[in-house]
């Protein structure tokens, strides 16, 4: 006798956000592993306002990876049918939360790059060439960043 199949329950509307992560999205990681794959050593949710998503602290460079959806892209956001005026107030502060945290590392000293997600998918090469450039320009004589093959850095 077979097993009997049960059908699967719609999650609630809860449950569907509780899946929604902060942290390690699959944009952030595609990144991360560009960057890892060049030699670029970072560190990873500094507490720092706004909480970027991966900085290089020696530079002050701070990176935000955001979604479309969620912070509001010019390009692609397309506010939801359903409960619009909840979804269009929730994009806005998400929107003005972004700007002072980008003011507040500024005024820190901090260069902050914010990268769509389409950006990512689009070109990740340009943009893992401009951090690069980032980090030569705030280190100009170090290069700690192009080691060679089966070299290990001495401290």
């Amino acid at each position: 006798m077979r097993p009997r199949k049960t059908k699967a329950r719609k999650l609630t509307k809860s449950e569907q956000m509780a899946r929604v992560r902060s942290q390690g999205t699959a944009p952030e990681l595609t990144l991360r592993r560009a960057l890892w794959h060049q030699g670029l050593r970072y560190r990873l949710t500094p507490k720092l306002p706004g909480t970027p998503d991966l900085c290089f602290f020696s530079e002050r460079i701070a990176i935000f990876v955001d979604g479309c959806f969620w912070h509001g892209c010019p390009q692609h956001y397309s506010a939801p049918a359903h409960n619009a005026e909840f979804w269009a107030n929730k994009v806005a502060r998400n929107i003005a939360r972004d700007k002072q945290a980008d003011a507040v590392l500024e005024a820190e000293g901090w260069t902050v790059v914010r990268i769509w997600e389409h950006q990512l998918e689009s070109d990740l090469a340009g943009i893992v060439t401009r951090i690069e450039a980032l980090l030569k320009a705030k280190t100009p004589n170090v290069d700690r960043y192009h080691l060679p093959s089966g070299t290990v850095k001495s401290k």
